[in-house]
């Protein structure tokens, strides 16, 4: 009987969280890019009665994002009003575990839900996935999702929709990839340490932006930042460890210089003394600011003994 209710609740499928393993900030001005779906956390359409408080303010939510689709480019994506506005009206709500502010893409898993129940002309996952429509899906995704955050790449919802590795090589070019598989015995690993604040992107964004206007941190930016970027993305993909984590070491070393209002102020020290004992190396995890923040270790347990105060997720192990 338990199953059958459940079924009965459920609206739509369910759509994972995704991690940025590279190309934060980066890929704003043409890095290249690796992201990956993240399936501990996960999110679904979905009737009922819709009494929680959580349910109550989603629903809300979704009235507001409705709204602004009915604004979106019709000629990019058109959606059925109709049956969207109906089960809205009807108490229909986003029951997610994605945690919000976190960088691990809980509004991209929305846009992906949505844009999967009510577009009308949609491209599957099923279909041979061209360069073109991949491009497609992530203009539709970035239109969709600026409800969110003022500007979006699209590259969370498009992550969150394929559930499969997107590698971005610039902004127009962009495709499916396969990654080294996981090792669940191997010591080098991919983990999350939580940060215990929420991340606003909008407000980090901005101070990115703010600094793109020095020549310095333009220079910084391309010459520095985005080439070890560029670098550890090959190497991730290539499974060249040894060169992925002296090009990880490089990019830490960047970001704790000239990304430091992404850092919150508590791990500055965290920060250095990853670079210095080598035991792991600490990035940012989407915009910064709070929010999770993403480690690389080549070797987990000693990574786990130096932050045992910390809460860490490990991600993936190769």
């Amino acid at each position: 009987m338990y199953a059958e209710t459940e079924y009965y609740f459920m609206k739509g499928p369910l759509f994972y969280s995704k991690i940025l393993l590279f190309g934060e900030y980066g890929i704003i001005k043409d890095s290249k890019g690796l992201s990956i779906p993240y399936n501990f956390y996960n999110g679904a359409l979905k009737m009922g009665d819709g009494t929680s408080e959580v349910a109550i303010k989603s629903n809300e939510g979704l009235r507001r994002f409705v709204a602004f689709l009915k604004n979106v480019d019709a000629s990019l994506v058109s959606f059925d009003f109709e049956k969207l506005q109906q089960d809205v009206d009807a108490g229909m709500y986003f029951d997610s575990s994605i945690p919000q502010g976190y960088g691990v893409g809980s509004s991209g898993a929305l846009v992906a839900a949505i844009y999967d129940q009510y577009a009308f002309d949609k491209i599957t996952v099923l279909e041979n996935l061209t360069r073109e429509k991949l491009l497609k899906l992530k203009a539709i995704f970035s239109a969709m999702e600026s409800f969110f955050h003022g500007k979006s790449s699209g590259l969370d919802p498009l992550n969150s929709y394929l559930s499969i590795p997107i590698l971005i090589n610039s902004k127009d070019n962009i495709e499916a990839t396969g990654i080294p598989s996981q090792n669940t015995e191997g010591k080098n690993a991919v983990f999350l340490i939580d940060s215990g604040i929420t991340g606003e992107t909008a407000p980090m964004v901005s101070i990115f932006m703010e600094n793109m206007k020095q020549e310095g941190f333009r220079n910084m930016l391309k010459n520095q930042f985005i080439k070890h970027t560029d670098a550890c993305v090959d190497d991730f993909l290539k499974g060249d460890i040894k060169s992925l984590f002296g090009n990880t070491k490089k990019l830490s070393k960047v970001v704790l210089s000239h990304f430091k209002p992404m850092i919150p102020q508590q791990f500055h020290e965290l920060w250095k003394k990853g670079i210095e004992t080598n035991e792991y190396y600490l990035k940012l995890c989407g915009s910064g600011g709070g929010g999770y923040i993403l480690g690389f270790t080549e070797d987990i347990d000693k990574a786990k003994q130096s932050l045992k105060d910390y809460n860490l997720e490990v991600v993936y192990n190769f």
